[in-house]
């Protein structure tokens, strides 16, 4: 089937590269007053109107003066969980950190409780729920994590759940295993014995199963250390799952050294950061994941995104959305709050938040930018004068429409 969409104010992302480094983000190529074309789900042509193809088309969609760019690919979130956090949300507003919360069993350890008590079934449809309310929000592309179980069957029944996501969406899917997420309470002073159980126990069944595309790791005090890291990301590649590393959200201690030197796809948090630890990623083709919305939502520092930028290097932006610290999926308020907290550009944001959160994923070949071949996963805009609206009047939703493997949804 081939699909014309006409009119378009400004077709926006025009890039055929994998990735976009340091100076690089700066540049957002745009055509205005365009056109599309898809065929069979798949960008085959766009340009200028005055050159629009004289073809026939099976479908003609005028898109009325709608800015349309790529759809949001956001590689880190927790959208599989149970129920909610919202009375740690009240006990961080009467003075208790994030790390207090969790010495008295909440945090992560409180979602791992309800999750092991909630059904399959229940699980999937309440995480069906958020992952069609960010595929209104403009996300097209998805990385999603385990990590809230912390017991063989619960990890396990978190990563069925994402695959059976995989298989009832439109939306391209990445699953994470993050068993290594929290020091189970029944391993308290046992940690080894828990990263026993991960490498000898659950990799092989999530293996045998297909299950993970990824290994995780908190490598922060008070979880895990970087030696216990370096153990797991090698235990997973193993088993043939490349590492993206939580890192560097409260303390630096040396996880970056060795995500980089152990291959891993992305480092994501970097809250916390040193001059050395730019230096062991500009060694290196691990990507920097910055999380906005979690640093908003825990009042912590923000990534340092122009000195990750000033070194020439790439930098992507994702959700984090979980139940504890991000409970929110919506890319577009990350955009924002990268421009208006993190100082970047509209254009460096919406690079990251698209082609570069795409590479983050493995997925530039095929998301990320307007190219041919790529899917035709897209987003279309209401009336607005241009895209640095988007995080400029960032309490509204300035999307029409959603198209997802050229089909609106």
């Amino acid at each position: 089937m081939t699909h014309l969409i006409t009119n378009i104010k400004e077709l926006i992302g025009i890039t055929s590269k994998p990735i976009l480094i340091g100076d690089e983000m700066k540049l957002l190529p745009t055509i205005k007053d365009a056109f599309l074309v898809i065929e069979d789900g798949l960008i085959s042509d766009y340009g200028s109107m005055k050159d629009v193809p004289a073809s026939h088309f099976d479908k003609i969609t005028n898109a009325s003066g709608a800015l349309v760019l790529p759809s949001w690919c956001d590689s880190h979130t927790h959208i599989v969980y149970a129920g909610n956090r919202e009375q740690e949300f009240v006990d961080r507003i009467n003075g208790l950190s994030y790390e207090e919360i969790a010495k008295r069993g909440g945090g992560i350890l409180n979602s791992a409780k309800k999750l092991q008590e909630t059904s399959e079934d229940d699980l999937y449809e309440q995480s069906a729920k958020r992952l069609e309310e960010v595929m209104l929000l403009g996300t097209g592309a998805i990385e999603i994590k385990s990590g809230y179980g912390l017991t063989t069957e619960a990890e396990l029944k978190m990563l069925r759940v994402i695959k059976r996501l995989k298989q009832n969406y439109p939306i391209a899917i990445k699953a994470t295993f993050l068993g290594a997420h929290a020091i189970p309470s029944n391993f308290a002073k046992k940690s080894d014995k828990y990263i026993d159980l991960l490498i000898q126990e659950m990799l092989p069944q999530i293996a045998a199963e297909e299950l993970a595309d990824y290994i995780d790791v908190f490598c922060e005090t008070g979880y895990f250390t970087v030696d216990e890291t370096i153990k797991l990301m090698q235990a997973g590649k193993e088993f043939g799952l490349k590492s993206k590393i939580h890192v560097n959200q409260f303390t630096a201690i040396g996880g970056i050294r060795a995500a980089v030197e152990n291959g891993a796809l992305s480092v994501d948090h970097l809250e916390v950061i040193l001059p050395e630890d730019i230096e062991m990623l500009k060694k290196g083709a691990t990507i920097p994941v910055a999380l906005p919305s979690c640093s908003y939502f825990l009042s912590i520092p923000y990534t340092p995104a122009r000195e990750l930028m000033n070194a020439q290097l790439p930098l992507a932006l994702a959700t984090d959305y979980n139940p504890g610290s991000t409970p929110s999926g919506n890319m577009n308020f990350v955009v924002a709050t990268a421009c208006i907290k993190m100082k970047m550009t509209p254009e460096e944001a919406i690079n990251a938040a698209t082609i570069n959160g795409a590479a983050a994923m493995e997925l530039s070949q095929t998301h990320g930018s307007i190219a041919k071949g790529k899917v035709a996963n897209l987003i279309f805009t209401k009336p607005i004068p241009s895209y640095g609206f988007l995080p400029y009047s960032f309490g509204s939703n300035h999307i029409d429409k959603v198209m997802l493997l050229g089909k609106f949804i």
